[in-house]
């Protein structure tokens, strides 16, 4: 209990900026928070704050140990909240990364509708298309589309993720249907260009086998949303995924082509580091993503 109290005095040393205000908030003298401090600096055997009768700042040591604390105390009291009376309740800062596109579609209107329920959990969103590192930059966790590569981070399929080339009725109607992925060199193929993903081409399951083709055509984008607005547009045909253009086959705006030839489903994930204790907050983020995206209607289906 003497170890908890000094964490939890540093801690709020720190964030009142002054031992007074520290002792004040919890109703002791400003000599018993200094003996704290001199007691926890005497047991770590560093130096975490530089005091003076003037000012108060972090010693390079207690920058480091702050955010340990910081994160100890959040977790303890997630703990404490999850078994408490008057049922779950998460709080601390939340931070979230996910690829733009998918992003932008199907966790940030999540976000919000999570912080409603979640009122003390305050919710930092990345959207990126580069794969973050999350426990180099203090991420809690990802959200990753398609397949994982092998890495000490832990996942937990939320979704299936299938890829289907769809066009517009009107440019079918115009050049034809292809009937097979060998015949997709005959059409206009709006691919996503080779600094991008997708690289290693369309997948197409052919006889029992995995195919991949890299086909062509007279517009090319490393951005898939710009793919997406040309075939809607009558450009020709692309390689999408459902999550992108469920809604647009149901609505009739698009067309599934070669569906019989899909290749098998890649996932969608939620990823994060490895950990002994997973905090609240990211277990009902999980638990509140794996909820939706089970939801047929919540894909437009």
């Amino acid at each position: 209990m003497a170890k908890l109290k000094q964490i939890e005095s540093f801690v709020s040393v720190v964030a009142r900026g002054s031992l007074t205000a520290a002792a004040k908030a919890e109703g002791v003298a400003p000599a018993v928070m200094g003996r704290r401090l001199d007691a926890l600096e005497e047991r770590l055997g560093v130096k975490l704050l530089v005091r003076t009768t003037r000012r108060m700042a972090l010693t390079h040591e207690g920058s480091a140990f702050l955010e340990d604390c910081q994160r100890l105390l959040a977790d303890l009291a997630n703990a404490e909240a999850s078994v408490s009376a008057g049922g779950v309740k998460a709080s601390g800062h939340l931070r979230i990364t996910a690829p733009a596109g998918f992003g932008r579609r199907h966790v940030a209107p999540l976000v919000a509708k999570f912080r409603d329920q979640h009122a003390d959990v305050t919710i930092t969103l990345n959207l990126s298309d580069r794969v973050v590192d999350l426990a180099g930059e203090g991420f809690d966790c990802a959200v990753r589309v398609g397949d994982l590569p092998d890495s000490s981070l832990v996942s937990v399929r939320l979704a299936d993720n299938r890829r289907l080339c769809v066009a517009t009725p009107r440019y079918l109607q115009r050049h034809g249907t292809p009937q097979h992925p060998g015949e997709l060199a005959r059409f206009d193929c709006l691919t996503l260009s080779s600094d991008a993903s997708q690289t290693r081409g369309w997948a197409f399951h052919v006889a029992g086998e995995l195919m991949r083709l890299k086909p062509g055509g007279p517009l090319d984008c490393s951005d898939g949303q710009v793919l997406h607005d040309w075939c809607l547009a009558d450009c020709g045909i692309a390689w999408r995924s459902t999550w992108e253009v469920e809604s647009e086959i149901a609505a009739g705006r698009l067309v599934a082509v070669l569906e019989a030839f899909a290749a098998p489903p890649n996932g969608i994930y939620a990823v994060f580091p490895q950990r002994k204790h997973l905090p609240l907050r990211v277990r009902l983020w999980i638990d509140f993503l794996k909820h939706h995206y089970s939801q047929p209607e919540f894909w437009g289906r």
